[in-house]
């Protein structure tokens, strides 16, 4: 779709949320959509998603007189109706909050939680000893964590918004009831998981509407998800985390709702879980200290455990702040980028968990830990890979080293927003429902598919005699890669920045700061450069990065070529008082960004 004016992508929301909806799923003429402008600079606040008609919707509330967090919420509510096989209200996030008036940064841990009824075995099959598959543990109950977005929401509304949940949920209940344009990406992720999604009465009859995907360009709604945010509108939180749509989600849980006549052939069989009501009503959002490493005189601020984002990006930068990175070559400037990277992955994989303690966070985050990492990059030669972690004991000095063991990556869905307001608040903010399609359950009448999050854990111990901090148990929370983050300039806002991706986000947020930052790119040049993640194994990489470096990196690199790595998004504060909003161009379809206005301060 071509890019247009703002104004038309007000008068398209506009289209978009009136009237009445008609029969459920995909009808041949629909609204219009909003228009997917990567890139947008202009004052009194800006919004960017992976999404035109979210960011619409975060845009309205903007000039409505919205806050940043405000925003955010109906954005990502929005996101719910039209990413659904990334986010909604059956999975989870990490929510990161600048305040304006007292330049701090919050954050809020969002993540799903493991039932009670969870052990370090649940993810092993007791027949044969050994781990499930993945996709067989994912189609099942046993994946579904706790989702923690909807409280997530709440409390981010009543602390730092100024509207209500029911009036941020109003848009998106709009949006599900009269229907989106169906694009390439939503056909393609169905047609992905459709062996899957056929195993179940709900989500075929949602998705497979006469046993296919939905076609391209039709209109699909989705009455049950917009009955659903209105129920929550009306009565509140408790009717999912006490009520009857929680009643609805574990009984999803207990006993999945198999299709009479399968979509498709699956290969394992559908297992179901202990989820219980209980462990919906003790569920809590929390809100850790955020993670800071101070770079080259900005500060980045990150998501503490149970994420590893912040972590790991702040430990690859204090690495890489012992080089000058302007003046290397591009092809040293990358190869440093790669190997800091391995380094903090090896960290990451050892010592980084739900439970981890503050002092081996602190340590892995400290300037003379990370002193004693840099010494084993060698500016000649990729190290070979698996690196093992380091020892973060407080004792620095030399190039200690612990004993290596497996490496293991999260799977890649998730989405991302990025919000700021005219009074210089801002959120950036990762949710997700782990893989594209989740556990591939649709809540009967509920419209919203659960995580399979609890797949993030490890199935079984990988840090051979040492600890594993992401094993599986009672009320813990999987560690995360998600990296929402914003950036400071003494004390005032520089840039936010994140993306959805797995464990390549950790690499992308990484990569994109090292480009604005140190390679001088501008922020929409950050986002769309090739990318490469080295995630301490062989480096996977977009084709043109393999284009642009392979051959010319030092000796020792490995390729393994992936389509596309990530989906971001990003604001930049300009000097003027301006905002350059920017998201993808390209990758998952591309990303839409707005400003609020471009000709003056309103």
């Amino acid at each position: 779709m071509r890019p247009r004016a703002l104004i038309t992508a007000t008068i398209a929301l506009t289209t978009l949320v009136a009237g009445v909806a008609g029969p459920a799923h995909a009808k041949p003429a629909g609204p219009a959509e909003p228009p997917k402008t990567p890139v947008a600079r202009g004052y009194g606040g800006a919004v960017s998603t992976v999404d035109p008609t979210a960011t619409a919707v975060g845009l309205d509330v903007l000039r409505r007189g919205g806050t940043a967090v405000d925003a955010a919420v109906a954005a990502a509510a929005t996101l719910g109706v039209t990413e659904p096989f990334s986010a909604g209200i059956g999975g989870g996030g990490f929510f990161v909050y600048y305040d304006a008036r007292t330049r701090k940064v919050h954050t809020i841990d969002g993540r799903e939680a493991a039932p009670a009824s969870m052990t370090e075995t649940s993810l092993v099959n007791p027949s044969t000893g050994r781990p499930y598959e993945f996709d067989e543990a994912r189609i099942s109950g046993l994946s579904a964590g706790v989702p923690g977005t909807l409280l997530t929401w709440q409390d981010a509304l009543r602390r730092w918004g100024t509207r209500s949940l029911a009036q941020m949920l109003a848009p998106a209940a709009r949006v599900a009831e009269k229907g989106f344009a169906v694009d390439e990406t939503f056909a393609s992720q169905i047609a992905a998981n459709q062996a899957a999604f056929g195993q179940f009465s709900s989500t075929g009859a949602l998705y497979l509407p006469g046993g296919r995907p939905p076609a391209v360009g039709s209109t699909f709604r989705n009455p049950d998800l917009a009955e659903t945010y209105r129920l929550i509108a009306r009565r509140g939180t408790d009717v999912f985390y006490r009520g009857e749509v929680g009643r609805d989600l574990v009984a999803t849980v207990q006993h999945p709702p198999l299709a009479a006549k399968p979509v498709g052939a699956w290969p394992y069989p559908i297992r179901p879980a202990g989820m219980t009501t209980a462990d919906l009503a003790a569920y809590r959002t929390r809100f850790p200290e955020p993670t800071r490493s101070d770079y080259r005189g900005l500060q980045v601020y990150g998501m503490s455990t149970p994420s590893s984002g912040g972590i790991a990006v702040g430990e690859a930068l204090n690495i890489l702040e012992r080089y000058d990175l302007r003046s290397m070559t591009p092809e040293q400037a990358m190869h440093h980028y790669l190997e800091a990277s391995a380094l903090a992955f090896a960290d990451r994989n050892r010592y980084v968990g739900d439970h981890s303690s503050p002092q081996v966070v602190r340590e892995l985050l400290s300037d003379a830990y990370a002193k004693e990492r840099a010494c084993r990059i060698d500016a000649s030669a990729a190290l070979p890979k698996p690196v093992a972690p380091g020892v973060p004991d407080g004792a620095y000095g030399g190039c200690s080293a612990a004993p290596a063991a497996d490496t293991r990556d999260d799977r890649k869905s998730t989405t991302n927003l990025t919000v700021a307001d005219r009074w210089g608040n801002v959120v950036e903010y990762t949710l997700t429902i782990e893989a594209t399609g989740g556990n591939g359950m649709v809540v009967p009448g509920r419209g919203f598919l659960l995580n399979n999050e609890l797949t993030d854990f490890n199935f079984a111990p990988t840090q051979g005699s040492a600890p594993d901090p992401n094993l599986p148990g009672p009320g813990k929370r999987p560690r995360s890669s998600m990296s929402p983050t914003i950036v400071l300039a003494d004390g005032r806002p520089f840039l936010a920045v994140g993306t959805p991706g797995g464990a390549t986000i950790i690499t992308t947020v990484l990569q994109m700061l090292v480009n604005r930052i140190d390679l001088r790119m501008d922020l929409p040049q950050a986002l769309a450069a090739p990318r490469a993640s080295q995630r301490n194994g062989t480096t996977q990489a977009e084709p043109a990065f393999i284009a642009a470096y392979a051959g010319k990196l030092p000796r020792g690199h490995a390729f393994s070529e992936t389509a596309e790595i990530g989906a971001a998004t990003g604001i930049e504060f300009l000097r003027d008082g301006r905002m350059l909003a920017a998201a993808e161009p390209v990758r998952r379809g591309g990303g839409a960004a707005a400003v609020v206005g471009r000709w003056g301060r309103g």
